[in-house]
Parts: C-alpha cells; sequence; structure tokens
C-alpha cells in the first residue's frame, strides 16, 4: 500500500479517535504531519475532518438524547466551568437556527467554546444532523489545513 493512502488512513482515524478522546490532539499530528510528510498534506487535513466530523456526530445524538453509552456521556458532560455558559448558548440559539449554525461554525473552527460542548448542545437544540455534519467538515478541514500547511509556512518565512 502505497504510503500516502496509509499516511491518509491513520489521519482519519486518528481524527475519529480524537473527537471521541479529547485528550487525543489531532492537531498536533497534523503540524507533524505537515513537518514529516511529502505532497499529500491536503489528502491527511481533508482525512482528519472527515474523522473528526463522523466522532463528533455520538456527541450530537447525545444531546438530542437518542444514544445512551454511558461512558460516552460522561465525556458529554459539561465541565462546572463551562455549564453556565452552555446554558446561556443554549438560551441565545433556542429557536434562532442561524444563530446556532454561526455557533457551530466558530466552536468547530476555533474550538472555543469547546467543541465538544457545542456537539451536544447542537443535538440538545434540534440541529439538523446534515447541517450539523456540513458545518463541521467545512470548517474543521478550513482548520485543519491551516494547520497541517503550518510548519511549511513557517519554514518558507524563515
Amino acid at each position: 500500500m502505497p504510503p500516502s493512502v496509509v499516511e491518509t488512513a491513520l489521519a482519519f482515524l486518528f481524527g475519529v479517535a480524537s473527537a471521541v478522546v479529547p485528550v487525543l490532539n489531532v492537531e498536533l499530528y497534523l503540524v507533524g504531519m505537515g513537518a514529516l510528510s511529502g505532497g499529500v498534506l491536503l489528502a491527511i487535513a481533508v482525512a482528519a475532518a472527515i474523522g473528526q466530523t463522523l466522532g463528533k456526530i455520538p456527541y450530537f445524538y447525545i444531546g438530542r438524547g437518542a444514544l445512551n453509552v454511558p461512558w460516552l456521556k460522561r465525556r458529554a458532560q459539561t465541565p462546572p466551568r463551562w455549564a453556565e455558559r452552555a446554558e446561556r448558548w443554549r438560551a441565545k440559539a433556542e429557536g434562532r437556527p442561524l444563530w446556532t449554525l454561526g455557533l457551530v461554525a466558530v466552536s468547530s473552527f476555533a474550538s472555543v467554546p469547546p467543541f465538544m460542548v457545542v456537539s451536544v448542545l447542537a443535538g440538545t437544540l434540534r440541529m439538523s444532523v446534515w447541517s450539523f455534519s456540513a458545518v463541521t467538515f467545512a470548517t474543521r478541514t478550513a482548520r485543519f489545513v491551516l494547520v497541517i500547511y503550518a510548519p511549511e509556512a513557517a519554514l518558507w518565512l524563515l
């Protein structure tokens, strides 16, 4: 199997794993790939974005109440310091689909507010899973393209 296929498949798998287990840092992985890999950087970034999108969908369904996986529910619980903020976001987004879409886009791209919390919130607010997935994929792809090309850009600036 060509190295580019293996690297892309590993990026997808790491994307899924890091979406479910926040301790795994996909950005750090992509910076490393950007520093070490050859010409398949765009494919690696897209594969990681697909993996992240698929990995966040269970959190979305936890918010919707359609998925009951105890260990995943524990991970999806809003940390105490974010609980009040999450409630304010929910109150603002309730009945405002464009606001919800914007919140998902900003969180997915910038990770502020934490995207895991916003993924659950999007499910709670009954956002369409297709809208959630499309926005997540687009913004994660943009973020990961920036991240994976950062080492090359930094070298070019030197």
